[in-house]
């Protein structure tokens, strides 16, 4: 077997950096759009096709489903479960759009509220808590409502 030596850069992987086609151009889709009257919201699947690119913040996405379904306030907007197909190029994920902040306070979890910014974190150990549990526990009536800090 002889052995060719090769100019560098040819063959080597050496490419010149290419923009990609649709490098900051992202599209969203929406399906099994569905209007929830119990919970006071409008939720689908949302698909967005990212050329390009990694990923597409949340915040880009909730302002571009905000401008396609007329919402007055966009923070009434919650995105979440999002994942990236394998090879990049499209995300897919859940989405919800609740018709007032009340609505969205009353039915979205805790956690979820929190990464929005409509309520703040507690800030209180896992051995608290349950100390907290455990003391409630052997108490009955107004006793156990004072301690668990309930009025």
């Amino acid at each position: 077997m002889k052995w060719v030596r090769r100019r560098q850069g040819v063959g080597d992987g050496a490419r010149p950096a290419r923009k990609m086609a649709g490098d900051k151009n992202y599209t969203v889709r929406t399906r099994k759009f569905m209007t929830n009257r119990l919970l006071n919201r409008k939720q689908f699947i949302v698909d967005v096709i990212h050329p390009g690119r990694a990923n597409v913040s949340k915040a880009d996405l909730t302002d571009k489903l905000a401008s396609m379904y007329d919402v007055a306030d966009s923070k009434t907007v919650s995105l979440f479960g999002f994942r990236t197909a394998f090879g990049g190029g499209k995300s897919t994920g859940f989405g919800l759009i609740y018709d007032s902040i009340d609505a969205l306070k009353a039915a979205e979890p805790k956690h979820r509220l929190v990464r929005a910014g409509h309520k703040t974190k507690v800030d209180t150990s896992r051995k608290q808590i349950k100390e907290k549990k455990n003391k409630a526990r052997v108490k009955r009536g107004k006793e156990k409502a004072k301690a668990l800090g309930r009025k």
